[in-house]
Parts: structure tokens; C-alpha cells; sequence
């Protein structure tokens, strides 16, 4: 039987934000304080593609500090796409961590279906 899900998403499993990192070959992301435009903040710093300051996860919360500048900094579909990478990768932790075996499969609207089948049965 099959079931719909929707995730809303909270950074808060650093496993996962390596492996969305890996999956959308960005760099390692580190722990810092990092500089934003007129703050700082703490966590671990993910360097998207041509942002001027980084996305810093804040594990504890799941709160994410960033500025992008409504654009001119940095463009939304970029953090959109490391979101996505971290929903799918995080999904794909928790149900493996339950022997359960999973796969993507990639969508024409840019979207990923992720499959788990309970019990590890392929």
C-alpha cells in the first residue's frame, strides 16, 4: 500500500546536511560563526553556489540564518535545492536506520519521490 507524505523541513541532523552537501557537490560545510550583512550567527555553514554569505544551519533549533538579500545575493532556487537535497537525504537516513530499503526516483516538475520499502525487501 502506498501513502503520500509531506515534510516540512527542519535542519537539525548534521549526517544529513553532509550528504545534501554531497549529493549537490557543494563543499563541506564546517561549524562557525559565521558573517551575514549586518549580524552573525553560529552553526554549520553551507557554502551555496554564488552566495555572498553562507547558510548557517542551526542544529539545536533547526533555525536557518541567512542573507541573500531577497535575491541579489544569492538565488532562492539554490537554498531551495539544498532544502530539497536535505528532505530527501534525511528520509533516506531515518528509514535505512529502520532496515527499511529506499530509492529516488527523479520527476519531470524537479521534484524526488523517494520509495521506502518496509523491511528491506527490494
Amino acid at each position: 500500500m502506498s501513502h503520500i507524505v509531506e515534510i516540512k523541513t527542519e535542519v537539525r541532523d548534521e549526517q544529513a546536511v553532509l550528504a545534501a552537501c554531497s549529493r549537490l557537490k557543494l563543499p563541506q560545510p564546517t561549524l562557525r560563526i559565521a558573517k551575514l550583512f549586518s549580524a552573525s550567527a553560529a552553526g554549520l555553514c553551507v557554502d551555496l553556489p554564488d552566495w555572498r554569505y553562507p547558510l548557517v544551519c542551526e542544529l539545536k533549533t533547526g533555525r536557518l540564518s541567512y542573507d541573500n538579500y531577497n535575491g541579489h545575493w544569492g538565488e532562492q532556487r539554490e537554498l531551495n535545492r539544498f532544502l530539497q537535497g536535505y528532505a530527501v537525504e534525511k528520509a533516506k537516513l531515518e528509514a535505512r536506520k529502520k532496515g527499511h530499503t529506499c530509492f529516488e526516483t527523479h520527476l519531470e516538475d524537479g521534484s524526488i519521490k523517494v520509495t521506502v520499502r518496509v523491511g528491506g525487501a527490494a
